[in-house]
């Protein structure tokens, strides 16, 4: 079902022109910074993959890729749900060391988003980064460290809009709170993994939920996670409160990726051990990839925020169903 959540009296902080200029303003200073603090160098990016390669992320095993026949290449390809996969390999393919890393753009589409609403659209775009570390480093302070490094540049991109456009306000807690999903239900027993997010949300403020994908105490998952990415031991999500709509809003998914162990492991308990036959997946296991960590950092999601936005469509442009145009449109929400 798609919704659409109006504050009450709300009046966007920019008009048009002005949130096209803080769009890219907003754009240009995190990915500076986040490179700068990460040591990242940027890098061009597949729109689609071919599908015999196995690169495409699975997410939570059940969306659809948006595919298509190729007859000049005998095969079929499919638009990126995201980069984890291929990121890994470019990172072998094109060279860097330890302490390094990459960034790209990547933009995908959801077809199989459930609801159309405030933060969710069809239309993907994020900054995926990966980068090489050692193998003393899978382990949750490093984790943590890089959360903190992001949580920051974050902050300090926030700082400098609101520093150009004095009329933004509702400024972010740059203090992280850690919190397993496994404590976040004990925490807060009753409730669903989203109503959960949000206790956690309004206490704290700024969280990132750690160890998602593994089976919960009560038999549930927080949330899904492909097996063959992100080590589920070591990775999360990071949430701020969004006081405008009174959620909990992530924007960015990360963690360090699954060594040989971890994947073999996971992916029987998806029952996808058949998978290690996939070229990727091969490649990791005979040690052909570096040990990395990595994630994706909603782009849209990011501008949302910082430019008290209620909408996402009010920074990108996508398709929405009529319900939500004329809601929009009646309550002073300009979508793009």
């Amino acid at each position: 079902m798609n919704t659409v959540k109006v504050p009450q009296g709300y009046k966007s902080s920019l008009d048009l022109y002005e949130t096209q200029k803080a769009i890219a303003l907003t754009k240009r200073i995190f990915q500076d910074n986040l490179a700068g603090v990460l040591d990242l160098q940027r890098v061009s990016a597949p729109l689609m993959v071919v599908d015999s390669t196995g690169l495409n992320d699975g997410l939570n095993g059940v969306e659809r890729p948006v595919s298509f026949d190729i007859p000049a290449v005998n095969g079929s390809a499919s638009i990126v749900h995201s980069l984890a996969k291929w990121k890994r390999m470019a990172l072998a393919k094109y060279g860097f060391k330890v302490g390094r890393g990459l960034y790209t753009d990547m933009n995908a589409i959801r077809r199989d988003e459930e609801n159309l609403d405030n933060i969710h659209s069809i239309y993907v775009d994020q900054w995926d980064w990966e980068k090489i570390i050692t193998k003393e480093q899978r382990n949750t302070e490093y984790l943590r460290s890089v959360v903190d490094t992001i949580v920051g540049c974050i902050c300090d991109t926030q700082q400098a809009l609101m520093n150009i456009y004095p009329t933004l306000k509702y400024k972010l807690n740059r203090k992280v709170t850690y919190i397993s999903s496994e404590e976040l239900l004990q925490k807060y027993p009753g409730k669903t993994p989203k109503e959960r997010e949000l206790c956690a949300a309004r206490e704290y403020k700024t969280v990132f939920i750690s160890q998602i994908g593994g089976a919960l105490s009560d038999g549930s998952i927080h949330d899904g996670r492909a097996p063959d990415y992100d080590d589920w031991s070591l990775n999360g999500d990071i949430i701020f409160y969004n006081e405008l709509l009174d959620i909990p809003f992530e924007v960015s998914s990360m963690g360090i990726r699954v060594d040989r162990e971890s994947l073999l492991k996971q992916l029987h308990i998806r029952g996808c051990d058949d998978w290690a036959k996939r070229p990727f997946h091969k490649a990791l296991l005979n040690d052909e990839l570096p040990l990395t960590i990595g994630g994706g950092i909603g782009q849209s999601r990011l501008c949302m925020l910082i430019m008290n936005k209620v909408h996402i469509g009010e920074v990108q442009s996508s398709v929405w169903d009529e319900e939500t145009i004329r809601v929009c449109r009646e309550n002073g929400i300009e979508l793009l």
